[in-house]
């Protein structure tokens, strides 16, 4: 890593996650940056409510922020979840580890004070100005200016860059740039879902009233309901659903309705949030889309990371852990290419889309096993004998949420080899009822002939 002082400044738009952090791994190379971002700064303002969405923190996510020497400030903010705790319409609960290793958690943490520490440190490295209020309203890239209108006054100005990097969400104006000047994909597919925010109060001593070490899901099939614990006892619940139909968010215009709905399909979940209408009404419906884009940079001059170049739907809970690695990986790809920003650009385009659009579609395939699958007999003894397998042949198989969750083998290669492995899983359990059942010789040769060797590379 590099620390002398660089002549280039980096324009970065949008102080998210993905862009403070980035700010924080540039800095430490010795770059001036500057940060622009749309929002007032949140840690002299509220955050709206009901956007939240608690984020899953997973070893992908931490190898970052402990390269930008984050996570000592980090730690006391998270939640250990071991599993799913998956609750039936009865109310019985389930629990499903996600891992068999004790190392082998997710955290969840909250949006806002992760991006509180990442915009702190960024400033205090003393290289970093984060100017809020600011959107960014196009990019010229002939004279490479920016306009930039302040939210405050409407004033627009125009400002000069020498490298802009858009790391401002699924609206991205530096894509729409981009894209403006050459485009072979500019793919915005909307799920046809999308989500309300609730909340699960602490209890009337301070204590959680669920099972604080677990992500909660209430599957029903073509919708569910999840629950992530905060740090003071709470639980930030979501309501995923169609937006049309029956069952949707469209047809829920009454707090009768609601309540009906909840009581029928979420009983023991409606007397832990008091404020069910209240926020049902209140909190905005947040859509849901996946983005999927090409070119990601433009000659040396733009780069676009995070959500900007890759939105994904937020089901495997890897938005946050895909963005801080793109962040990761351009810092890398700048040490090996100093100052070459067309290779630069065009290396981190190439190592990172392949793993966006694989994050992508894993993602839209882990909403229907949260909503639908966790509750299958065969699901979970696949999961089980997936466990089996990795203990009996640890070099060649390891479950793909393991692979995705608690490693940092390429989004692409995991979804890959994750293929495979479930060919092998549904043949070996094709007429088995246990893992008594199954045929472990069978089982080696299939894994041996069909999967090389896994490189897993955990923190």
């Amino acid at each position: 890593m590099k620390n002398t002082s660089q002549s280039e400044t980096i324009s970065i738009i949008g102080a998210g996650l993905v862009g403070s952090l980035l700010a924080v791994l540039l800095a430490k190379r010795g770059y001036q940056v500057e940060v622009y971002e749309r929002r007032p700064d949140m840690r002299k303002n509220t955050i709206s409510a009901g956007r939240s969405i608690n984020l899953a923190l997973a070893n992908r996510g931490i190898y970052p922020l402990q390269q930008a020497g984050l996570m000592e400030k980090v730690t006391p903010i998270l939640t250990a979840m071991k599993g799913r705790m998956v609750h039936d319409l009865e109310g019985k609960q389930n629990f499903q580890s996600y891992g068999q290793k004790v190392e082998e958690v997710i955290y969840s943490v909250s949006r806002g004070q992760l991006n509180k520490i990442c915009m702190d440190a960024a400033e205090e490295t003393g290289l970093v100005n984060i100017h809020f209020n600011q959107k960014c309203e196009s990019v010229n890239f002939i004279d490479k200016t920016m306009t930039l209108t302040d939210e405050l006054s409407n004033e627009s100005r125009q400002v000069t860059f020498e490298h802009i990097i858009g790391t401002d969400g699924s609206t991205s104006a530096v894509r729409d740039a981009i894209h403006q000047v050459n485009s072979s994909q500019h793919d915005i597919i909307p799920l046809g879902h999308s989500y309300k925010e609730l909340r699960i109060p602490p209890g009337k001593n301070g204590e959680f009233l669920i099972d604080k070490n677990a992500l909660h899901i209430w599957p029903r099939g073509g919708y569910m309901l999840i629950a992530l614990p905060n740090e003071d006892a709470s639980f930030t619940v979501t309501l995923f659903m169609p937006n049309q139909g029956e069952i949707s968010f469209e047809n829920f215009d009454t707090p009768e309705k609601v309540k009906d709905f909840f009581k029928r399909y979420f009983s023991n979940v409606v007397p832990l949030i008091p404020d069910l209408s209240q926020d049902f009404f209140n909190n905005p419906t947040g859509k849901l889309a996946t983005i999927k884009c090409s070119p990601w940079h433009y000659q040396d001059k733009a780069l676009i990371l995070g959500d900007a170049a890759h939105a994904v739907v937020p089901f495997h809970g890897q938005g946050m852990n895909c963005g801080f690695e793109d962040a990761l990986n351009l810092v890398e790809t700048i040490d090996k290419y100093p100052n070459d920003w067309q290779t630069i650009f065009s290396e981190v385009e190439k190592n990172r889309k392949i793993n966006g659009d694989a994050i992508a579609d894993m993602a839209i395939e882990n909403y229907i096993t949260m909503r639908d699958s966790v509750r299958d007999e065969k699901f979970l003894l696949r999961n089980a004998l997936a466990f089996e397998l990795e203990n009996r042949f640890p070099d060649y198989f390891c479950p793909r949420y393991s692979m995705v969750m608690f490693h940092r083998l390429p989004y692409a290669e995991a979804k890959s080899r994750g293929s495979i492995q479930e060919e092998i899983l549904m043949q070996l359990t094709d007429s088995a009822r246990a893992l008594d059942d199954i045929n472990y010789s069978i089982a080696e040769k299939l894994i041996k002939q069909k999967l090389s060797r896994v490189q897993l590379n955990p923190n």
